[in-house]
C-alpha cells in the first residue's frame, strides 16, 4: 500500500513538472502574452488541485484494503472485517456480492502462519448464488500456503499483513475446478470491529 501512495505523490509531481514545463516554454512578450500567462496560472492551479485530490481519493479507497490474484485474476473485496476471539485467534472476512474469503490464524502476533498444518490455521472461500454454493478450504493435510501478518497496530485497533494459498474443492462440486489458487495476497489496515467473549 505503501506504493499506491508513492504513485499518487508522483502522479501530482509529474503533473506539475509537465505544466510548468509547457507554461516556461511559451513566450509572454506582449499584454496577450501576459493575459494568457495569468489565465495559465489559474488554469495550471486547478489542474493541480483537481490531480492531488483525485489521487488522495484513491489512497482514502484503498485503505483498508483486501485483496489479490485469485486463479491469476486481480480480486478485490468490497467488505472487510476482523474479529479476534477469547483465546487470541483472529478471523479476518473479506466479501464480494457472491464471495466470502476468511482467513483464521492462532494468534494477532506478526509472524508467518502455515496453512494445511491445522484448521486453526486455515482459509475458506465461497461462491453463493442462486443456484447454490461452492467451498474451498484448507485444513489439516489439505491445500497449502500462508498467512503473514506484518502488523498489529493495537493503538488504531487494524491489522496488514499478506496471504498465498490453494485450497480444495472439499464438496468436490462438479461446477468448479479441484483448487482454488490466491497469490499476492494482501489485507492492509483491515479494521478489528469485533473482540470475542
Amino acid at each position: 500500500m505503501v506504493n499506491i501512495l508513492e504513485a499518487n505523490v508522483l502522479c501530482v509531481f509529474s503533473l506539475i513538472f509537465r505544466h510548468l514545463f509547457l507554461f516556461f516554454k511559451q513566450e509572454c512578450h506582449t499584454f496577450v502574452g501576459l493575459k494568457t500567462l495569468f489565465m495559465k496560472k489559474h488554469i495550471l492551479f486547478i489542474i493541480v488541485l483537481f490531480s492531488f485530490i483525485s489521487c488522495q481519493e484513491d489512497v482514502k479507497f484503498n485503505n483498508p484494503s483486501f485483496q489479490g490474484m485469485k486463479d491469476n485474476v486481480f480480486w478485490r473485496a468490497v467488505q472487510t472485517k476482523a474479529t479476534i476471539g477469547a483465546n487470541g485467534a483472529l478471523i479476518i472476512e473479506a466479501y464480494t456480492a457472491k464471495e466470502t474469503v476468511t482467513l483464521k490464524t492462532t494468534s494477532k502476533l506478526p509472524q508467518t502462519y502455515t496453512l494445511g498444518t491445522s484448521t486453526a490455521k486455515s482459509v475458506t472461500y465461497v461462491f453463493t448464488d442462486e443456484t447454490g454454493s461452492i467451498t474451498f478450504a484448507t485444513g489439516f493435510g489439505i491445500g497449502d500456503g500462508e498467512i503473514k501478518i506484518v502488523e498489529y497496530d493495537a493503538v488504531n485497533n487494524t491489522v496488514t499483513g499478506t496471504f498465498k494459498f490453494n485450497a480444495k474443492n472439499i464438496y468436490n462440486n462438479p461446477l468448479a475446478g479441484p483448487v482454488l489458487n490466491f497469490q499476492q495476497g494482501v489485507f492492509y489496515k483491515i479494521p478489528i470491529t469485533t473482540i470475542g467473549q
